[in-house]
């Protein structure tokens, strides 16, 4: 108990440093293409900056690990902090379209570095039998802070050129956590990359689902802010929708979890995929106030966020003692991470060409489509499932090795609770 207690003293530094920096990634994310609507940018350039965000996300989880390795962890972490932080204060010089898109490609590579300087310390710092709690507490970190970075989009209208220089204080102040830290610094080993091609003949429905996943999410952050300006013209109803989502997601991991285990996981991404399609239906046919429309944000977090972490227990069920899970968890990462890249393409595009509601029937065709092709898959036997975990709504190519289900131990475990 008691070295279990200076474990999780020792890597508070690292939980700060994180909700210091979803609070910040959060907030710009959300506001980026909010700030360039208002500054008369259309939503096709707007679509495309986002997307050089994610595209910057999958370079960082290709290139990165050759920084970090090279430099060290704290080196590394001050070094993309600081890329960061330059790039939210340049975006507050002048708006030209192509340097945005630059500079939200840098950001992205920088943030996912920062993401995976900080898993692999909580990875070294995790025993299989704490994985599960730390895992837990990093889930409900993430979607709190990024969740309050939403909150702060209801700054004072004359403040709102200051959000480029709140968020560069953010990311700073997650500096502050780390360079005080006296964690060792782990060693990122190098790591084999399946082919897409293979990889969708073992496990489909999770590709199929972490793609799908991502284009919601990516659509979520990036997408959806436009949609809301564009209806309700009210940044205090964009970010108490963000925020509303983010909540519903955080809340239902556990029951849709639990559920998971109990039903399988292709009744439950199909289940997400109708709950998805629903909440579009209602977006698209009915004029919506703002009690209804937050309800519908949280069935919508609810919906969205729970289909990647069902998709990777989905690939933990089906794969042979033979294959590799932990390269298969980061090939399906970044599946997740091309759906997030060609969301806001796709509907910046549908914008430019039809009315805002065409972003929700572009998800209510996704989510039906995610549904029946979840139930023709086979279902898997009980006594051959994985168990759920929670998994935070932006994540690395280092969760794969956080993920408690890689002990075998800590899975018969869970599976004897649940038949308690």
């Amino acid at each position: 108990m008691q070295a279990t207690k200076s474990v999780f003293l020792a890597i508070s530094s690292l939980f700060f440093s994180i909700g210091f920096l979803a609070i910040g990634y959060g907030m710009i994310m959300t506001f980026i293409g909010v700030f360039l609507k208002e500054n008369g940018t259309s939503d096709m350039v707007i679509g495309l900056i986002n997307a050089a965000f994610f595209l910057g996300a999958m370079a960082s989880s290709i290139f990165s690990q050759k920084i970090i390795s090279s430099v060290g962890h704290i080196r590394s972490f001050v070094t993309f902090a600081s890329l960061m932080v330059i790039t939210f204060l340049l975006h507050s010089l002048f708006l030209n379209e192509l340097f945005w898109a630059i500079l939200r490609l840098i950001s992205g590579f920088a943030y996912y570095g920062l993401l995976i300087i900080l898993e692999s310390w909580l990875n070294e710092k995790s025993s299989n039998e704490q994985r599960g709690q730390i895992l837990g507490i990093y889930t409900t970190v993430f979607y709190l802070a990024t969740a309050i970075g939403q909150l702060l989009l209801n700054i004072d209208e004359d403040l709102k050129h200051m959000i480029f220089s709140i968020g560069a204080v953010l990311v700073l102040f997650s500096v502050i956590f780390i360079a005080m830290t006296k964690i060792e610094e782990p060693i990122l080993k190098p790591f084999d990359r399946y082919s897409f091609p293979k990889l969708y003949n073992v496990v489909p429905l999770a590709v199929t689902g972490s793609f799908i996943s991502g284009f919601f999410v990516g659509g979520f952050f990036t997408m959806i802010p436009l949609y809301l300006i564009k209806l309700y013209d009210s940044k205090e109803v964009i970010s108490l929708f963000m925020a509303f989502a983010l909540l519903g997601g955080l809340l239902s991991q556990w029951p849709i979890g639990k559920l998971s285990d109990i039903y399988g996981r292709r009744k439950l991404i199909a289940a997400t995929g109708v709950c998805t399609s629903l909440v579009s239906f209602l977006f698209i046919y009915l004029t919506l106030d703002e009690n209804l429309l937050y309800f519908l944000a949280i069935l919508f977090g609810v919906s969205i966020f729970c289909i990647y972490p069902l998709s990777l227990a989905r690939a933990n069920d089906v794969i042979d003692e033979n294959k590799d899970i932990v390269e298969i968890s980061r090939a399906l990462l970044f599946a997740y991470g091309m759906g997030s890249f060609f969301a806001p393409v796709i509907i910046g595009i549908a914008f430019n060409y039809f009315n805002p509601h065409v972003l929700f029937i572009i998800f209510f065709i996704l989510g039906i489509y995610l549904a029946l092709y979840s139930l023709s898959k086979k279902r898997v036997d009980y006594d051959k499932r994985s168990v759920f975990v929670n998994i935070p709504v932006s994540s690395t190519i280092i969760m794969s090795e956080i993920d408690p289900r890689q002990d075998e131990k800590w899975v018969e475990e869970q599976h004897k609770n649940n038949n308690e």
